[in-house]
């Protein structure tokens, strides 16, 4: 399809020029001058001779019976004459001088005489006046013949023909070339072109990003071929003397455009350098930063009070630092930077961003802070408020906690500044975090069974410490039991929900195999024959539940 509509277009413009060239010719070989157009220029202050429309000079004395309008005229119709004249040719003219006048002759044909008069208005001596109007007559006198040649015009209609084919040839060859480009950018797929991601942000996917690239070659396309269609109508109508200026227009447009880029490139080509020397001394300085923060991190380079988790945010807002003074310096040196545009899209940014991002920035102030406070880090197991969770992502605007339910949780920095942070990592290593639960127990059991069953069955506990050793504290003594706590260490905080709850069987066992009751909370029952309350499967296979019996003493009280 892209074929066939080249090729119509080709076909139309050499069309055209046959047209245009043959219809024009006898037009321009019969056609006398505008005189219409020389009536509204001829006035008091000179009348102008023309030469296919266009002022060549003015006359200004009225001679004999002539007055300066008619005296052009003359000169006017002697020019045509000589123009009809196949063997005439514009380099025969020669100037004559005399004491009060001079002439312009072809051969000993007198085309215009020019007197003192006519050269007062213009202020220039009559001898020199006259050559000017010599060279003058010459050109414009060739311009025209060249135009009413016939020979010129088949020249450039031959050479025309040879354009289009060109022309015709270069249009199929990108024609041809450019579905070969887009099959190969489609191959790239998956391969070369891949997709664009900031960190774990997507911005094109590589369907997004192959589309693009084909935009952009298409684009290619469509501009080469307006490019090559203007330059085929410079050159075409260049060829003929009726299109010349036409063609010498065309060609200053692009001259004129050339020679701006170029005079603004090399004008802006010191700051450009500037530029230049800012980004190289940025990237150096940004190497040199990441040399000495992995130097910290590594321990050669030791800073007292600075924590090894400080080494990368650190090295981030540094990193921010440096390329933002960067950007700022190079600002005022991009083109357009002075520019009113650029300035009020500046003030109607920086209004933007001073309206939105209090909260913004309120959360990101907050991110640093918690950094350095080392409240926490990724992994640890926290509380915030009335949630429970690890930590899986620190940003500067938020912070994700994943709780044991696998719920994603994501809180505000700004909030969680204001909030208490309580951490159970903290410590965990060594001597590591000390898990506690508290049971009640009546005051018939005795108390050091109560510790050493409830240290058994913390030492029974996967993921709780031998050492240090569990320990036991008797933190009330109630109406009806007494209150223990049993403490113990971990190193597993993130598992702490399953080691309650294994910890809390192997106490039930542990009591349970002992024959101690666990008198939690408060415990009533009515209970014929004082039945025990621990389960059937702990008790001895001979086990029978007491009788209630009623006693009498000698003196017939009961008991």
């Amino acid at each position: 399809m892209i074929k066939t509509d080249i090729s119509s277009i080709c076909i139309f413009i050499f069309a055209f020029i046959l047209f245009f060239t043959f219809s024009a010719y006898p037009i321009l070989a019969q056609t006398p001058p505008d005189k219409s157009k020389a009536g509204e220029q001829k006035s008091s202050a000179g009348s102008p001779v023309m030469i296919g429309g266009r002022e060549i000079f003015r006359l200004y004395e009225k001679r004999a019976n002539f007055n300066p309008a008619e005296r052009a005229d003359i000169i006017d119709e002697r020019l045509e004459k000589l123009l009809a004249t196949p063997s005439f040719s514009p380099m025969s003219l020669q100037v004559s001088h005399a004491e009060t006048y001079s002439s312009i002759n072809s051969g000993d044909v007198n085309i215009v005489t020019i007197s003192d008069a006519d050269a007062l208005p213009t202020g220039t001596p009559r001898q020199k006046l006259t050559e000017e109007y010599l060279e003058k007559l010459k050109t414009a006198l060739e311009k025209e013949k060249n135009k009413r040649d016939i020979n010129t015009l088949l020249t450039g209609l031959l050479f025309s023909l040879l354009t289009t084919l060109i022309t015709i040839y270069i249009f199929r060859f990108v024609g041809k070339i450019f579905p070969r480009i887009y099959v190969w950018i489609k191959s790239l797929q998956g391969t070369r072109i891949t997709a664009f991601k900031i960190q774990k942000l997507e911005i094109l996917s590589e369907e997004k990003m192959t589309d693009l690239l084909l935009w952009s070659a298409q684009s290619i396309r469509i501009i080469i071929l307006i490019i090559f269609f203007y330059l085929y109508f410079v050159v075409v109508f260049g060829f003929f003397p009726q299109t010349r200026e036409t063609s010498l227009l065309l060609l200053g447009y692009i001259k004129s455009l050339l020679n701006v880029t170029i005079n603004r490139l090399v004008a802006y080509l010191p700051n450009l350098a500037f530029i230049m020397i800012i980004m190289v001394l940025t990237h150096y300085i940004n190497r040199f930063a990441r040399f000495i923060f992995n130097e910290i991190e590594k321990g050669s380079i030791t800073i007292p009070g600075f924590y090894s988790e400080w080494v990368e945010p650190t090295h981030q807002i540094t990193r921010f630092l440096i390329i933002a003074i960067a950007i700022a310096i190079i600002l005022p040196y991009l083109p357009g930077a002075e520019t009113p545009a650029i300035k009020g899209l500046s003030i109607f940014l920086g209004i933007l961003f001073s309206l939105g991002s209090s909260s913004v920035m309120s959360n990101i102030i907050s991110g640093i802070i918690l950094t350095y406070m080392r409240a926490f880090r990724l992994g640890d197991r926290v509380k915030i408020g009335d949630t429970v969770g690890d930590v899986v992502e620190k940003t500067l605007l938020v912070t994700r906690i994943k709780t044991n339910k696998n719920v994603e949780i994501t809180i505000p920095n700004g909030l969680l500044l204001s909030s208490p942070v309580e951490n159970f990592s903290a410590n965990s290593p060594t001597p590591g975090l000390i898990l506690h639960t508290s049971v009640t127990i009546g005051y018939d059991a005795p108390w050091r069974q109560i510790h050493q069953l409830l240290i058994a069955s913390a030492l029974a506990t996967n993921h709780i410490l031998q050492d240090p050793k569990p320990f036991v504290l008797q933190t009330a003594l109630n109406d009806f039991y007494v209150e223990y706590q049993i403490n113990a260490y971990t190193a597993q905080p993130n598992k702490m929900a399953s080691i309650y709850s294994e910890l809390h069987q192997n106490i039930q066992d542990k009591f349970n195999e002992a024959g101690v009751e666990i008198m939690s909370s408060h415990y009533m029952i009515l209970r014929d024959g004082n039945q025990t309350t621990i389960p059937a499967d702990y008790l001895p296979p001979d086990y029978k539940k007491p009788v209630f019996e009623v006693r009498f003493t000698e003196k017939g009280e009961k008991q």
